[in-house]
């Protein structure tokens, strides 16, 4: 999935507490660490300022390619630059004066977040500066938007390089991202509103992308020290939350290069959704320059961009980094036949179970462990033909037994009645509705208790003319009290997804909907009296028209139906857990996107 994060000023819902802001040097006097620093950072001790990562700056390697192949394979074009990406300078390390990494502005409510790799971060320990469209040859005040004074460091405290390097193989490589603070620049401007703009951290959906990667190379391959671009089609670096591009010319200094899906020559914005780095930190084993990786921004990074942002160090605390390690079993390209899902206690323990309607007509239960993830899964049906004729499910407690039923609604307009569906299997049918009925016009239905009762004994119906129903008290054999809510109108027609769940805390129930447009709203205490308040959890946005299933029950630890499951388009799953009426809550991936 791809989704911009806007207005970053505290971590995600539900994530570790940070420690409390930290001091923000410099606020009182803006520039002035800028102009101190550019006493020292003189043209010519940037101009011979030498890269402190030169792992990648080798002409050659064992196993490189015949010099056809090589022919054959894109080049990084070397250029004048964009505001938006620049190069870091550095001194008190091993080496002196150091020319170190490639950094990003980042578009934030604070305006002086920059985007780097972690293995750049830590090696960070002197005193540096970030010049954005960095002119060598040119001193600090003749540098196009100044220098700016790197305050601080932001990495997560997980990413752990091997021993004796500062990279690292191991599942954390993934989280090679760093933010940087910077202080205004000598002129006293922070760095957006010098720049006039940022990029947009994005996290993407899977890994197959188009991007533009812009970087600084090192001395040795690039002695006018300009800048280079290569865009080129992305994959996934297997069994790693991160991408792969095959571009020549990335030598050491590329590091936490951005990968920008829209790049454009002068622009003041774009969407990035990676950093150079990851694995080995961000190239082969043979450390060639061609072969490059990023990890792809989830929510790990999501979280660190919020205390970055926030000027509060990571937890140190957080959960061990495990790498991909799926809470649904099966791999993407077997969730992205996942066309149907319900919700509901079907293992008698009063906790959420998920049921899964595959496109081939296997249905799978998949009984939560009331933490956030499942224990193995049952299947209830094989692949049947039967069972591709469902067209909406739904989880309640309609015929007042132990366990939540299943109540299905067919292609033909027939209704079915699961009652008490458990490990064991579906169990009996109760017919509903007969074959050619109204209800082939019901396009979602969803469960909830929209009476104020303690069971999910109502139920909530969208026409495909747009009418909303809402049948209360339905039991075996009976759909109850019938109230219509909306008549057919043209807006209701674009409520693409629905479900049902607890979301505002209330007794009564509440409907969560995906619109056409990407928008998720929440109706919170909407009964027979009517829709409730609406609450906007999203505004149209590209990424959550990817959102083709969602249900939504108690999976979590604290015992409401407020956990929002999604499969999006790519086949990844995402539990929000704890979801409000006015935020989604903390992002869990339970399948991670396929190549």
């Amino acid at each position: 999935m791809s989704t911009a994060i806007l207005g970053l000023a505290a971590p995600a819902a539900g994530a570790a507490s940070p420690a409390p802001p930290m001091a923000d040097a410099g606020k009182t006097d803006a520039g002035k660490e800028a102009r101190e620093a550019a006493r020292f950072w003189t043209a010519e001790r940037m101009a011979n300022a030498r890269p402190l990562d030169e792992i990648r700056s080798a002409q050659s390697a064992p196993g490189r390619p015949a010099a056809a192949a090589a022919a054959a394979r894109p080049t990084g074009k070397q250029y004048g630059g964009t505001r938006l990406v620049g190069t870091f300078f550095g001194s008190g390390g091993p080496r002196g004066t150091a020319w170190h990494c490639t950094g990003s502005v980042i578009a934030t409510t604070s305006k002086n977040i920059v985007l780097t790799a972690a293995h750049c971060g830590l090696n960070m320990t002197g005193d540096f500066i970030f010049v954005p469209k960095f002119v060598k040859g040119a001193g600090p005040d003749q540098q196009p938007y100044g220098i700016f004074h790197i305050q601080h460091i932001f990495t997560d405290p997980r990413y752990v390089p091997d021993r004796g390097s500062s990279t690292t193989k191991k599942p954390w490589s993934d989280l090679d991202t760093a933010f940087a603070r910077v202080s205004a620049n000598q002129h006293g401007k922070k760095l957006q509103d010098a720049v006039g703009g940022g990029l947009t951290f994005t996290r993407p959906s899977g890994y197959k992308h188009d991007v533009t990667v812009v970087g600084y190379p090192s001395h040795a391959h690039n002695s006018a020290g300009r800048a280079i671009k290569c865009t080129v089609p992305t994959k996934q670096l297997p069994g790693y939350r991160q991408m792969s591009m095959t571009c020549g010319g990335y030598y050491g200094g590329v590091s936490g290069s951005p990968w920008i899906t829209d790049y454009k020559d002068g622009a003041t914005s774009g969407h990035v959704i990676g950093n150079l780095g990851g694995y080995n930190g961000g190239g082969n084993d043979a450390n060639v320059d061609y072969i490059s990786y990023a990890p792809a921004f989830g929510a790990d990074a999501a979280n660190l961009l919020s205390w970055a942002v926030a000027n509060q160090e990571p937890p140190s605390d957080l959960p061990p980094y495990k790498g991909i390690e799926a809470k649904l079993p099966g791999g993407a390209g077997r969730w992205r036949q996942a066309r149907l899902m319900a919700s509901g206690d079907y293992t008698g323990d009063r906790r959420s179970d998920l049921i899964v309607v595959r496109s081939n007509g296997e249905t799978t239960l998949y009984p939560g462990d009331g933490k956030g993830g499942f224990r193995p899964e049952k299947r209830l049906r094989p692949a049947n033909a039967t069972w591709t004729h469902a067209r909406a499910v739904t989880g309640g407690d309609f015929a007042g037994g132990d366990r939540s039923d299943l109540l299905v609604r067919w292609s033909d307009g027939e209704v079915t009645l699961y009652p008490d569906v458990s490990a064991s299997g579906l169990g009996r049918e109760v017919r509903m509705a007969k074959p050619g009925s109204v209800w082939k016009s019901a396009v979602q239905i969803s469960a909830g208790r929209f009476h104020g009762g303690t069971r999910s004994t109502d139920l909530l119906v969208r026409w495909v003319d747009g009418e909303l129903t809402l049948y209360t008290g339905v039991g075996a054999g009976t759909f109850g009290t019938e109230k219509r809510l909306l008549a057919p109108n043209a807006t209701w027609k674009k409520a693409t997804l629905l479900t049902s769940g607890t979301f505002s805390g209330s007794a009564t129930g509440d409907v969560l909907v995906r619109w056409a447009d990407g928008a998720l709203d929440v109706y919170a205490g909407t009964s027979a009296a009517g829709l409730g308040a609406r609450s906007r959890l999203r505004g149209p946005n590209a990424l959550w028209k990817n959102d083709l299933v969602m249900t939504a029950g108690d999976y979590t630890a604290n015992r409401a139906g407020d956990d929002l499951i999604v499969r999006w388009s790519d086949g990844e799953t995402t539990l929000y857990a704890d979801t409000g009426r006015r935020a989604l809550g903390k992002e869990s991936t339970l399948v991670y996107p396929g190549t």
